[in-house]
């Protein structure tokens, strides 16, 4: 197929009304082809597959078919003043997380600013550093893994908290604050206290080491938010009934502990490691590739040239690794991978890769994703309890019809 046969993303978007990250996922959902560019950065897209959508576009496909597909990273289906996606990163609230990173912010900057706080610290409380009891002992089991734990004493902390169902805008957002904090020592099996979040975990498992400090500080605040996904949206579905904000962190740590969204991190370390053990990287790569097995950690459906994010942060681990020969090992597999597939490396991989180039344990990549995260959660759940409207869509039932005649009784 000849170049004219493809168009640049202007002339797509342009073609279509649509904006660039709903082009994007128009290619992720393989309505639209896409290739590299003769510049290797940026993405053309084949003019057939853009002015078919169009055409249907204009023939126009009925509001139900349009709201189902919006569902798997299509069209908008509900606005938010908290974050954008844009092909250099997310923005929160305007801002550009890589540049809070840059920056020097931490977790409870970025928090602040998806809140919506204003003047007003909601980190100016010190929480009790004492669990209760019932937490307490879920904290010392040692044998729990650091989603379940939380995932098990979140509600327990809310039997607790004499301001769960405050309606306050300020209350909720000190309640917002202590709840991040607990999260985050929960995952790690330790106490919440007033020091940093990044500090927390990163002296949790390598006390005094600056370069991992500065590394979980950056991983954190570039995890914050990152629009709809899914376990903002289910967050925000239980936000709209009412629940307090401690149900709404369960169903964000329960949505993200799936392998297709946090739990791709634990699948990214595997396939690092095993990439490391196979030793001719190349020939492990293809070999996967011609196989048909999907590449974890490689890939974005909304960053169809790259995820900035893992750039970022991939950046900040070469600048300051302890084992750089393992780090070129790494970078050799990314280089690979891109090279076969096309696909570069996403949040997944970099945060996999930063939990094994510093020795941490694969859950680590995952503590990670969910103290980040739930910054995001909560933005979501306090944007919508001010909405004060429940989410609740239509299906379009498909199954078998009813016999005629009269109904049942």
């Amino acid at each position: 197929m000849s170049d004219g046969d493809y168009i640049p993303a202007g002339e797509a978007t342009a073609l279509l009304g649509i904006s660039t990250a709903t082009l994007y996922a128009y290619v992720s959902r393989g309505l639209v082809e896409s290739r590299p560019g003769e510049d290797h950065r940026s993405r053309v897209y084949r003019r057939q597959d853009v002015e078919r959508l169009a055409s249907r576009k204009r023939a126009g496909r009925g509001a139900a078919r349009g709201a189902a597909q919006s569902l798997d990273r299509g069209l908008p289906v509900m606005e938010t003043r908290i974050s954008l996606i844009r092909p250099d990163g997310p923005y929160y609230r305007g801002q550009s997380a890589i540049g809070l990173v840059r920056d020097g912010a931490g977790l409870e900057d970025a928090a602040r600013i998806l809140w919506d706080c204003g003047d007003r610290d909601p980190f100016s409380h010190a929480p009790a550093e004492d669990w209760p009891a019932s937490v307490a002992a879920i904290v010392a089991d040692t044998r729990l893994p650091p989603l379940e734990r939380t995932l098990a004493a979140i509600p327990l902390l809310a039997l607790a908290s004499p301001h769960s169902f405050n309606a306050s805008p300020i209350v909720r957002r000190e309640t917002a604050a202590l709840l991040l904090r607990q999260n985050a020592a929960l995952l790690v099996g330790g106490r919440a206290g007033t020091r940093p979040v990044h500090r927390v975990l990163a002296q949790r498992w390598k006390r005094g080491d600056a370069r991992l400090d500065t590394l979980v500080r950056a991983a954190l605040v570039l995890c914050a938010d990152h629009e709809l996904n899914v376990s903002a949206f289910a967050a925000r579905v239980v936000a709209s009934t009412g629940a307090h904000l401690h149900a709404t962190v369960c169903a964000g740590l329960a949505a993200l502990s799936g392998p297709r969204h946090g739990g791709a991190t634990t699948r990214a370390y595997v396939f690092i490691r095993e990439s490391l053990q196979a030793g001719a990287v190349a020939r492990f790569v293809s070999e996967r590739w011609r196989r048909g097995d999907d590449l974890p950690g490689f890939g974005h459906a909304l960053y169809p040239d790259g995820d900035p994010r893992a750039r970022e942060l991939l950046a900040l681990l070469h600048a300051a690794t302890p084992r750089p020969r393992l780090l070129d090992s790494v970078a050799a597999l990314a280089a690979c991978v891109e090279e076969t597939s096309g696909q570069a490396p996403n949040i997944d991989f970099t945060l996999a890769a930063i939990c094994l180039v510093h020795e941490l344990a694969p859950e680590a990549a995952l503590t990670l994703f969910a103290a980040g995260r739930v910054a995001g959660w909560l933005a979501h759940a306090l944007e919508q309890q001010a909405l004060g409207a429940l989410i609740r869509p239509r299906a379009r039932y498909t199954g078998r019809m009813p016999p005629a005649g009269d109904p049942a009784t």
